[in-house]
């Protein structure tokens, strides 16, 4: 069992992984950046602990030790216990939730072979807010959802506000990059048996309801707040499908238009 390792100089070299969080980006595509998984408070910690991506380190406080040693039984990583002072000057802010815990990132299969094992997925395109990313991740892991595609322009799933924002359930949900323009990855959608199905808001559409998605294989793909699909992309679908909104309302939220589109999968 990993047993509490306490921690009182903030410059401990075994602290590097948390340091100066608001300053030092760790995605692996930023100047200096490591590509490590950051995961904030109980909840999200747990499910770090409880998914594949290897568990590096844990810092918290006494308490937050003490709540999550029933996780901690077959975890080999350390986990440096530090007060609450400590811990602010190490991350560079007060963290409210008293733990936080790294881990290295795991690579998923490919997408041609991550589609041969799901029967529903959501295709991202231009979605480059994190909060709104770890939302969809958050409602497509509630709904079962089988995997996440990425397409041009979306932002990285495993930065820490975005894991943070889905509770941890990016930590549970595979994902994959979405390569080659469209048609192009419409055109391996199909070649899976997927009813390619793109959200807009487009008069034209047919509505959720109409589109009878029950029992069939179906991607559902999201664009960016604002501008939504491209033209190539909607162009690309086999269904065009909206949401009814009472008048003077003509859009949602893109991770709330996923939610209500992945309830509908659901229930189908």
């Amino acid at each position: 069992m990993t047993m509490p390792i306490h921690i009182t100089d903030p410059a401990d070299p075994r602290l590097d992984d948390f340091r100066d969080l608001t300053t030092a980006d760790r995605r692996p595509d930023r100047p200096g950046g490591r590509g490590l998984v950051i995961a904030e408070g109980t909840v999200v910690v747990r499910r770090l602990i409880a998914s594949a991506y290897p568990v590096r380190a844990l810092l918290g406080v006494r308490g937050r030790f003490d709540e999550l040693a029933p996780d901690l039984s077959d975890l080999e990583a350390p986990f440096y216990v530090a007060s609450a002072d400590l811990m602010a000057r190490v991350v560079g802010f007060h963290l409210n939730r008293g733990v936080l815990a790294t881990a290295d990132r795991i690579a998923f299969p490919p997408t041609a072979q991550l589609l041969d094992s799901v029967r529903s997925v959501a295709v991202l395109e231009g979605v480059g807010d994190h909060e709104n990313l770890g939302s969809i991740f958050r409602n497509a892991a509630a709904l079962g959802i089988g995997a996440v595609l990425l397409g041009e322009g979306c932002a990285d799933p495993l930065y820490r506000r975005s894991v943070r924002v889905s509770m941890g359930t990016v930590l549970l949900v595979p994902f994959a990059g979405l390569s080659g323009s469209w048609p192009a990855p419409a055109e391996l959608l199909r070649s899976k048996g997927f009813t390619v199905t793109a959200l807009t808001p487009k008069p034209s559409a047919v509505t959720l309801r109409q589109a009878g998605l029950a029992g069939r294989k179906v991607a559902v793909l999201l664009g960016s707040e604002g501008p939504g699909l491209t033209d190539a992309a909607l162009e690309s679908a086999d269904l065009q499908v909206r949401i009814p909104m009472a008048p003077g309302v003509d859009s949602l939220n893109v991770a709330t238009a996923g939610a209500i589109a992945f309830a509908e999968i659901a229930t189908g």
